[in-house]
């Protein structure tokens, strides 16, 4: 189940350029642009420190966002931001205005359970293919991760999106193919029994 929507406050921006942008960051603030749903798109700006907070706590491309907007609110959900990578805030955000009925796709966390069921208990190696797998949800219901269950599987053993109980409504964008998550593998120097250990 998704996360509970979180509210956001942000002003409509008049001017956008450059310099404004570096004006609106010396303020504390970012811009952001709202867009989709065949309307013209909104430059707005945020408050930094509450943005950078969100990104922060996790689920924040899977979590539907309300923005207020002087007063008018849109359903939206991040698609993309920027992150100044030497300073760790956030230089920009673009939204996607979604409704009720929405379908969105997002890049969705794999989780991995029952390592210890599975052919990794006696050395194998979980070989990760997919740390996220992208995926078409109903914008009202992403699911904040998906979950593989490794147990009975072997070493050798290639875990598909086949394998994975996708939630209603829930379809993979790729689906040409039954493509790989992950792979169990044996380990670089070989699994050793108890018997040629012990020599």
């Amino acid at each position: 189940m998704s996360h509970a929507s979180y509210e956001l406050k942000a002003v409509a921006r008049e001017r956008v350029g450059k310099g404004s942008s570096r004006e609106l960051r010396r303020n504390g603030q970012i811009p952001a642009v709202i867009y989709g749903d065949k309307q013209a798109p909104i430059s707005i700006a945020l408050d930094t420190n509450e943005v950078t907070k969100r990104i922060h706590a996790g689920g924040f491309m899977t979590t539907i966002a309300v923005i207020d907007v002087n007063g008018e609110k849109y359903n939206v959900l991040p698609k993309d931001y920027q992150l100044d990578r030497v300073r760790d805030f956030t230089m920009h955000v673009d939204f996607l205005r979604v409704s009720a009925d929405s379908k969105v796709s997002v890049q969705v966390p794999v989780h991995f359970i029952n390592e210890e069921k599975s052919g990794i208990k006696i050395g194998g190696v979980l070989n990760i293919v997919r740390h996220e797998v992208e995926l078409y949800c109903p914008a009202s219901d992403i699911p904040e991760f998906i979950t593989v269950d490794l147990a009975g599987h072997k070493i050798g053993a290639s875990l598909h999106i086949s394998h994975v109980k996708l939630p209603a409504g829930v379809t993979p964008v790729i689906t040409d193919r039954d493509f790989t998550i992950a792979t169990i593998v044996a380990p670089a120097g070989g699994v050793s029994d108890e018997e040629t250990s012990a020599e």
